[in-house]
């Protein structure tokens, strides 16, 4: 990989991230589960992951029924390792403002800060997507996270 398609592939996958989590915080998630291969693997809260595209688009809509939340997450410090032309590991720091209802809200410490780990691999059409989402928390405030219920997650 030259140093032009290696800075070309960190921006496609860091414009990835973004439109990602601007389609959850504007969007209700809506439609994200395309981003991810057809068997990607989505770390939604503590327990069991969630399975695929179907069992990830399901969580979104589970979110989206519980009623308004207002979120917000901020990424920084984007990291990308590549393991070949088409497969690549990235790191970043996600930092997640979340509250129910609607906004605006109360308090300004973020509800979540973590390493956000993806593994990704590009298709043949060339569009990189999500084989695998996980986190590692590293601070939290003890506001309410949004978890995938276990009747969603694999095995239920």
């Amino acid at each position: 990989m030259t140093p032009e398609q290696r800075a070309a592939a960190i921006a496609a996958l860091q414009q990835n991230a973004v439109d990602y989590w601007y389609r959850v915080d504007c969007e209700g998630g809506e439609g994200v589960s395309e981003m991810f291969v057809e068997d990607g693997v989505f770390h939604a809260g503590p327990g069991e992951p969630l399975m695929g595209r179907e069992a990830i688009e399901a969580f979104y809509a589970w979110r989206r029924e519980r009623g308004e939340r207002t979120s917000r997450h901020v990424i920084a410090n984007f990291h990308a390792e590549f393991r070949g032309p088409d497969a690549a590991r990235t790191c970043c720091v996600m930092l997640l403002y979340a509250a129910d209802g609607p906004p605006p809200h109360t308090g300004t410490n973020p509800a979540l800060i973590a390493d956000m780990m993806d593994e990704c691999v590009r298709g043949a059409d060339g569009v990189w997507r999500y084989a695998k989402r996980d986190f590692r928390p590293l601070w939290m405030s003890g506001a309410e996270l949004t978890s995938a219920p276990e009747s969603l997650k694999k095995g239920s």
